[in-house]
């Protein structure tokens, strides 16, 4: 099997949303009048985004779903992807699984595969991911004013917790590891929330790299500060097995969720909790916006705590 004979058996098939697809040298897509593209990219190298040993299908789903997540962010609707692989060699049961899980994941979301490349390499897996919203909807991360609540989309640290179990930092029990590696392996992009939040949200992200330091970004372009009140922070019922240091760690700075993070006005706030209710969504306000250009950490009583933990960086890391 060579290049040509990989990408025609395993990842061509028509483009819904495209006017024309994989196999020549540029797809072909439309935008509706009012609308702009809202474009983002992803690289994930084995060893540094996933573990050598992860399961192909549910890899394959996995890497289209955090793309997915980002432009869930933006508040946009996806429609179109791109895929480049760099493959050690080819491994056909390896690829069958793979494709599987990305197709699958392409078809829950209604998006089409419309090109990409491969190539011979250490395992890394490129993906650029496209879609549209209404013009000047966009949910962007400079728009955070001084008042404004924080907001997370669901509970936090299971994925961070897989993480240190599968390095050998903690050990989990085998039913929980199996929690905490569904969450870590198969996020849920929420594209319908951030769908909903344009018009609500006043600034917004995904969390990847932890709540503290992804929050960071939002006081960076926003020009302001913010307060996170620890009580309050939503993590996964799995991180009460945890010893407290690591299980702050986990929620706080582990990354690895994938979950929204928004701001908007305190007068949204029931709007904001019926939107939870109606999408199932345990939404929770978590802090507020404040003066300044920094992230504080505050305890039941609202005095600073200490941070003695910081998000994912990928110059940072070693594997």
């Amino acid at each position: 099997m060579n290049e040509f004979d990989l990408i025609a058996h395993y990842f061509k098939r028509p483009a819904k949303n495209a006017d024309l697809g994989v196999g020549d040298d540029a797809a072909l897509i439309s935008v509706a009048a009012g609308h702009q593209l809202a474009i983002s990219a992803d690289m994930l190298v084995e060893g540094r985004h996933f573990f050598p040993d992860a399961d192909p299908e549910r890899l394959g789903r996995k890497v289209l779903a955090v793309n997915l997540s980002d432009l869930a962010a933006m508040g946009a609707t996806p429609s179109w992807f791109t895929l480049s692989l760099a493959l050690p060699k080819i491994d056909e049961t390896w690829l069958a699984a793979f494709s599987r899980g990305l197709l699958a994941m392409a078809d829950e979301y209604d998006i089409s595969l419309i090109g990409g490349d491969t190539t011979r390499g250490p395992l890394t897996i490129a993906i650029q991911i496209a879609g549209s919203l209404p013009r000047g909807q966009a949910l962007l991360r400079s728009g955070a004013r001084l008042g404004d609540e924080i907001w997370v989309s669901g509970p936090l640290g299971a994925g961070a917790a897989a993480v240190m179990h599968r390095t050998g930092r903690i050990k989990l029990v085998d039913e929980l590891a199996k929690r905490c590696d569904l969450r870590l392996d198969l996020p849920t992009p929420r594209i319908a929330l951030g769908q909903r939040l344009r018009g609500i949200a006043s600034a917004a992200l995904d969390i990847s790299d932890g709540l503290l330091a992804d929050l960071r970004h939002i006081c960076e372009q926003s020009a302001c500060g913010a307060e996170v009140w620890l009580e309050t922070v939503p993590f996964a019922e799995d991180l009460h097995a945890l010893p407290e240091s690591l299980r702050q760690e986990a929620f706080l700075a582990g990354g690895d969720d994938y979950e929204l993070c928004f701001t908007a006005s305190p007068d949204q706030h029931k709007a904001i909790i019926s939107l939870g209710v109606e999408l199932n969504l345990g939404l929770t306000c978590v802090g507020k916006i404040i003066p300044g250009h920094t992230v504080q950490l505050l305890d039941a009583n609202k005095q600073p705590l200490p941070i003695t933990f910081h998000g994912f960086d990928h110059f940072a890391y070693e594997s």
